[in-house]
């Protein structure tokens, strides 16, 4: 995992702030996640997180089951990008972030879900990216996947 500094943390921050505003419209009960997949300069692909086909009749998406029922909002984009840009997902760039409750981004901690890495790697997603307290994080997919495993483990 590489610090992003300079131009490169300048254009995350745009990308990172994409996500945000794509988290701020999710319907998860306990925490509002955003996604954006970016590939040549355009978002590929968009998703938040909240229950199956967005239905909040009798949800269950983070409520006393907790937040793991919802769909994630990378799987979301990852869904999008495959419907809608398919031929751009590989190579591209995954910016990740979540908001509280005034919408106002979140740091995020330590790479956690190995579906969501699996499946970046699976589509060919070449970078995952959070916004730590210390800056953007830049993480190849595989190493995101490697430290999403090794967290697990540690339960």
């Amino acid at each position: 995992m590489e610090y992003l500094s300079g131009h490169q943390e300048e254009e995350a921050v745009t990308w990172m702030n994409e996500a945000a505003r794509v988290a701020r419209g999710a319907l998860c009960l306990a925490t509002k996640c955003g996604t954006v997949i970016v590939k040549d300069g355009a978002i590929i692909g968009e998703g938040y997180n909240g229950p199956p086909l967005d239905k909040t009749e009798g949800r269950i998406c983070g409520e006393e089951i907790g937040p793991s029922t919802c769909v994630h909002s990378e799987w979301r984009a990852i869904f999008d990008a495959l419907r809608n840009n398919p031929e751009k997902i590989k190579g591209s760039k995954l910016y990740f972030v979540r908001v509280d409750e005034e919408g106002d981004t979140k740091r995020s901690g330590n790479p956690t879900c190995t579906v969501c890495s699996r499946m970046a790697l699976d589509v060919g997603i070449d970078k995952f990216l959070l916004w730590h307290k210390e800056g953007i994080g830049e993480y190849g997919t595989g190493e995101y996947n490697r430290l999403s495993y090794e967290h697990t483990s540690e339960k």
